[in-house]
This record gives structure tokens, sequence and C-alpha cells, in this order.
């Protein structure tokens, strides 16, 4: 927060604290103490910060409100007035459906960014919400300084876009960048965060503070518009913006102009996200060192599975995973040693604690040479599960709470479209066949990003030349990712295709079971995914190369 007051100019300042995992963690907290449930480390930087951004005339809107913007907003106001800073401070609610979702540790809906706006409209200096969408962050500021409303849809498409952009930061000024060995080591030890210039007409600029580090290129950006998207229509409450339109330039250095942005209507619907605690996990990392790693395994496994067996009660789930990371006559111990892990979830604590604790350290002494864990077993945590509901736009009250105390309803919008799929466009022409090609990693001639949505995957792939993209469109089908990527198969794959952008986004359902809070994967929002893949070899023509 420092850093972006004090680097240049700003007209407003945006923070964006939540995501599925943290709607769970305040969960939790809430259920301590009903008075939380909205993100405090925001207190702790507004009290070193609230003085500079009220020098400066610097505005800041904030979902850190959670679960409970109301109370956030309070607790502001008490800051302000102990530090005898003067603040308006407003909220946004309405996003709170746990009343229609019983049994759910939390049930949000994501509000656009209409509340935003009208608290902004009405004098507040700082602007607490609770769940909305990233992007509302963005599009709620813009459409109270340009006057946008409801209909301005290509406008609020392309501050969607813009707000897409921002919304992770330093992932948009070099951080997790594929292409990242391009770039002077000390420019990415402490990127700068990214700002947005914005216009009337919803074009924008990307670009940073002068002489913070990190890089702002077309790259960067691209990498990031690909980062946690689906199909070609991107839904938000307010707009759907169509990410085959976006158009992205060099406009300097640092500098990336967004423009091309067509929206569309809204859905009818808007998502719920849901989380809910699914029972207990606990895991033990057996470490396997030296020679016959596969038999090694195969008797702790028995002797686990005896254990397990014979215990009060067995864990309802018991998964079992071998990583060879050993090779063969290794110079250290660590490069000698395999891991075995294994995880074990079940509704009740007690199965996943005392049985798998007992069994574990009963066997340090009676099992495979060289036993050893790489931590011992806790008595197991809780975990949770995220799912998705869609309600109506109109059955979800979205209300804008203005600094005086003010009530002020935000309507729904009166023209919603259904999301229906966007045919295929056409692909460039194929390369020329019969061309020198030699076995390499993808990730030479191509940038991946990938995340999370709930339990589904997504994989956005991009090229940064017209003869790679000619080649990439017609070489990376889905059935070449499920055979490059083999954990895919079996799963529902979709391929996106954005020509604009030289990319291609996929889809995987599935993969991730039930979401992060679930932890079921070794990487558990797929955020290695696309690192993954680009190590791995194919036929790269050597034009290319």
């Amino acid at each position: 927060m420092r850093e972006m007051l004090t680097g240049g100019e700003l007209d407003v300042l945006t923070g964006d604290y939540l995501a599925e995992l943290t709607m769970l963690i305040l969960g939790r907290d809430r259920l301590k103490n009903p008075e939380h449930g909205y993100a405090r480390t925001f207190l702790r930087q507004l009290e070193e910060c609230l003085g500079l951004a009220h020098e400066r005339g610097v505005r800041i809107v904030t979902n850190a409100g959670g679960l409970n913007p109301a109370g956030l907003a309070d607790a502001v106001r008490e800051l302000a007035q102990r530090l005898g800073i003067p603040a308006r401070v407003a909220h946004v609610e309405g996003d709170d459906r746990g009343a229609g979702h019983p049994g759910a540790l939390t049930a949000h809906a994501y509000l656009g960014g209409f509340g935003i706006a009208e608290a902004l409209r009405a004098g507040a200096g700082i602007v607490v919400t609770g769940r909305v969408t990233d992007a509302a962050l963005v599009t709620g500021p813009a459409a109270a300084h340009f006057g946008w409303g409801p209909g301005d849809l290509d406008a609020l498409a392309g501050a969607v876009v813009a707000g897409h952009v921002l919304e992770c930061g330093a992932q948009a000024t070099g951080g997790n960048y594929a292409f990242f060995t391009e770039h002077d080591p000390a420019l990415l030890r402490h990127p700068g965060f990214p700002l947005a210039e914005v216009h009337a007409d919803g074009t924008a600029v990307v670009t940073k503070h002068p002489g913070t580090g990190g890089v702002v290129d077309v790259g960067t950006v691209t990498a990031q518009l690909l980062y946690e998207t689906g199909p070609v229509r991107y839904p938000g409450p307010d707009v759907t913006a169509r990410l085959d339109t976006v158009r992205l330039t060099q406009d300097g250095p640092d500098r990336v102009r967004i423009e091309g942005v067509r929206g569309e209507a809204p859905p009818p619907t808007l998502k719920v996200g849901l989380n809910r605690l699914g029972g207990f996990r606990n895991e033990v990392v057996f470490v396997l060192t030296g020679l016959d790693v596969e038999r090694k395994a195969d008797l702790l496994r028995d002797q686990m599975e005896g254990a397990l067996d014979a215990a009060t009660s067995r864990p309802a789930e018991v998964r079992w995973d071998l990583v060879r990371t050993d090779r063969p006559d290794a110079d250290t111990e660590e490069t000698a040693s395999a891991l075995l892990r294994l995880v074990v979830r079940d509704p009740e604590q007690e199965p996943v604690g005392r049985a798998l604790s007992g069994a574990a350290v009963e066997l340090a002494l009676a099992s495979y040479p060289g036993f050893t864990v790489l931590a011992p077993p806790g008595r197991g945590a809780p975990y949770g599960v995220f799912s998705s509901a869609y309600e109506p736009q109109d059955a979800v009250g979205h209300v804008a709470v203005l600094p005086d105390g003010t009530r002020h309803p935000v309507p729904p919008p009166s023209r919603t479209r259904a999301l229906d799929a966007v045919p295929e466009p056409p692909l460039p022409a194929p390369p020329p066949a019969g061309g020198p090609a030699r076995r390499a990693p993808l990730g030479l001639v191509a940038g991946a990003r990938s995340g999370d949505k709930g339990g589904d995957a997504n994989l956005g792939v991009w090229v940064r030349t017209d003869d790679a993209w000619r080649w990439l469109a017609h070489t990376l089908t889905v059935d070449r990712l499920r055979e490059l990527l083999p954990e895919t198969a079996g799963l529902s794959v979709t391929r996106h295709v954005l020509p604009n952008l030289r990319a291609l986004n996929f889809v995987v359902e599935g993969l991730l079971g039930e979401g992060v809070a679930a932890q079921h994967r070794f990487d558990p929002q797929a955020k290695a995914l696309g690192e993954w893949l680009r190590s791995r070899h194919l036929d790269i023509p050597e034009a290319l190369l």
C-alpha cells in the first residue's frame, strides 16, 4: 500500500483480498468471533497509510470486508478517529446468500461494480465491499469517474479486462512469468505493482510506477489475461467481456495498451461461491532412500494399510502417491531419496488423527531400511470444499451504504444475455509440412499460465510470432494435450481459441477435485500445470527454435 501511494500518481488504490480459500478461512474466523470475518491485515496496512492517502487525495476501494463489510467499515471509522484523520467511509453489502444455502459455511454472490460507483459518487474516500468480482474493484471507480451506466457495455468490458490484469498484482509485471529468463534478474527481484490508466471509452494502458522493478510488456499482460479464465465469453455481473476481441500493443517502455474489447449484456444469473467444511485430513510423507524404492514402498503400504484396517475406524479415503525424486548413484542423500506421500480424509477427526499417527510412529523400527519421514503426522485438520451455485440477478439485494448511512439499492441489469458458446474462429493456414523438426520442450516457443476455478483448472498457452501461432493452433489439440499431460486423461477438456492473443485456453474439469481447500492433488491450485506442459517434449519445427 505504501509503495503504491508514494511511487507516483494515483487516483484510486484498489485492494483485492479475497479468493475461494480466503472465504473459507474468514468463515472459520467468524465461527470463533462473529464480529470478525474480514481481512484484518487491511487495517494494519491502513493504519500506516491512511494519512498518506488523505494527503494525496487517493481514494481506496477494497473487498477486504469479506464476510463482514459493515464490520470492517466501522473498524476503519474507529481507526480514522483514533488517528485524527478525516475519512468518509462507505460499504457495499447484499452478497451474503447464506439463508438460501443451509449447511454452507459461506455462501456469497459475486456482485458487480455499480454499488462501488454509487458510494464513490456520494463522496466516499474509502469503499469496503464483501464478495464482488475482482474486476469490480476497477469497473466501479471507472463507472463513477466517467458516468458510465449499465448500457455502456464496451467501456465496461474494457474496464473488466483491465481489472482482470490488475487483480493478481505483480503477476502482470513479471511475477510468475514463463519467459522470466529473458529479463534482468535484478528487475525481477522486487517487481512493482501494476496500475491501469483507464479512459472514457474503456481502453486502458497497463503500466507501473516509474523506477519500480519488474517489466510490463505484451507477454506479461497476455499471461495474466489468460489466468483463471474459461470460454471466450468472460461473464460478470455488469457485462460479459468478449476475450476474443482484446487487442494488446506495446505503447512504450513498461506500457501496454488494451483496446478493442467488446461487451455484451451480462448473464441473467449471479455466481454464488459456496464453502463448506468437508471433514478432516492428515498426511505423512515417508522418505525412501537408495535401492529398491518400489519394494520399500510396497512393504510400507502393506504395513500401513493393515494398521489402518485394524484401527477402530478406518479413514474414509486413503491415497498414496510415490514421487520419484531420487536418481542413481546420487552424491547427496537427498537426491538419492524418493517421497511416498500418504493422505487420508474422513468426516470425523479421530480416524485421520491417532489412527494414522500411531500406525506411522509404531512402524519406525519395523519397516523398510532407512525409515524416516519429513515430519511426524499431527492430529488432523479440517478441510473445506468449494462449489458454485447460480441465482437470478434480481434475487440478490445489492446495496451501497453511503457515508451518511443512507442505503442505496443497486438495481439489477435491465437487459441480460445467456452465455451461448462462441463458434471457434477460423484457424490460420497450417505451416508447410515436411520441414525439419527437432524433439524439444514446448516451453522453448510457448508461454503458459495456469490456475484454478473451484475443482477445474485452466491452462492458457500463447506464442509470440505468427509463424509459431500457425504451428501451435494446429498442433496443440485437446488430444495432444491429453498425451502431454496424462493426468488429464478421462477428464473433460475444452479448448478455446484466441487468435488476437495468439493463444489457446484449455479448461480441465475436475482436475482439482473439490477445490483448493480440499488439497486433492500435489498442486492443489494448478499453479504449475502450465510449467509442466512447457517442460514436455514434442516435435517442433526447427525454424521456430
